[in-house]
């Protein structure tokens, strides 16, 4: 049975800059695929955001699109950035946009699966042996510590040059928050959370690892809770990632470990994520996009790997539609895709057949299709 229901569902789309709108190109073929051959119903608006939007409007996220993001059931955000915008100043920077609508809405916890699909085993630069089988959810403070933690600033020093500074900070509440859905999301994994931080050399390190062990001991006995230095847990990635199942980290830590994590699945282009905000009246406030950045250097060329945004959606699809069945129709129609040995240049292996972004797009529509009979 489907699980599209008649409902409209309100999605924001934000393509960005770069790839970023090439790759949302593929994600709109398959809204239109759903909505025609499935009965879904979308009601879609666009809008501009990060270089786009300062070329077009003077800001990298403007207000108008706030409130049409305040509005919308879920957001769809593609990439931001690019060598056009390196000169503005640092309050103008294209990637302010996505720190500001984090902010906004209250998107404290970013998701971000690493997932190591079989047909991608050698795509890894580490040994097969190592990555085989690598099904891990990385969980991101997203809203505090050091990227928005105040005072933070450029100041002249009396005696001539200048002192850049930024300031680390969590509350209990703010740790509480984004640990309940690590421990949530483990009750329904393999009830194993890693959390991690620096205690041994940061104040916030030791509050984040005391107020997860209670948090544990208080509401979730029944999950296994472990703390990994932020130095080691980078180590252990490398050296046996399958040892970790849900990673719980600070805002900072998360973006540098997911980026290691991606990696040892082969690809940027490959993976997903979703950054949700709390449940008030019914309604939670959430954004989804790739882990990898607007690739100007290969924008335009139709090369771009699409499957991250795909599975982006499918995400969305999951977490904000409860479309559960057909998010899951999505990522098999990717799996089958990659098992045919379809591959965009960041994933090309011997043998394979080497395909841009639309005929990647356009393959997944048609497993989907296939799939549907």
């Amino acid at each position: 049975m489907s699980d599209t229901g008649s409902r409209r569902r309100k999605l924001l789309v934000l393509p960005g800059d770069g790839i970023g709108p090439e790759v949302m190109r593929e994600v709109k073929r398959v809204i239109d695929w759903m909505e025609r051959r499935r009965g879904a119903a979308f009601e879609v608006e666009e809008d501009l955001v990060g270089g786009a939007a300062i070329d077009a409007r003077g800001t990298p996220l403007a207000e108008s699109t706030v409130r049409l993001a305040r509005d919308a059931d879920a957001v769809l955000f593609g990439a931001v950035g690019g060598p056009a915008w390196e000169h503005l100043g640092f309050d103008m920077r294209p990637e302010i946009a996505i720190l500001r609508l984090r902010s906004e809405l209250g998107l404290f916890a970013n998701l971000r699966p690493a997932i190591v699909h079989d047909p991608l085993v050698s795509a890894s630069t580490l040994k097969p042996e190592v990555v085989r089988g690598l099904d891990m959810m990385i969980v991101r403070e997203s809203t505090g510590g050091i990227y928005f933690g105040e005072p933070r600033g450029v100041e002249d020093l009396p005696g001539g040059g200048k002192r850049g500074f930024n300031t680390e900070s969590y509350s209990t509440h703010e740790i509480e928050r984004v640990g309940r859905v690590a421990f949530d999301l483990a009750r329904r994994r393999k009830k194993r959370v890693a959390s991690v931080e620096k205690s041994n050399v940061m104040e916030s390190g030791l509050l984040w690892r005391q107020t997860m062990t209670a948090l544990r001991d208080e509401e979730y006995p029944d999950v296994a809770l472990t703390h990994v230095l932020a130095d080691n847990c980078a180590m252990q990635l490398v050296r046996a990632p399958s040892q970790f199942d849900v990673i719980v980290t600070t805002n900072l830590f998360g973006d540098l470990l997911s980026d290691l994590a991606a990696m040892l699945t082969g690809s940027l282009g490959m993976l997903p994520s979703a950054t949700l905000g709390a449940m008030v009246d019914g309604k939670r406030h959430a954004l989804y996009e790739p882990i990898h950045g607007s690739a100007p250097d290969i924008a335009g060329r139709g090369t771009a790997n699409p499957l991250a945004q795909i599975l982006s959606f499918a995400l969305l699809l999951r977490y904000s539609f409860d479309m559960e069945e057909t998010a899951l129709e999505i990522e098999g129609a990717v799996l089958r895709v990659l098992g045919n040995g379809l591959r965009t240049p960041d994933i090309m292996a011997p043998g394979a057949a080497r395909v841009g972004t639309g005929v990647m797009g356009e393959a997944v529509l048609r497993e989907l299709e296939k799939a549907s009979g």
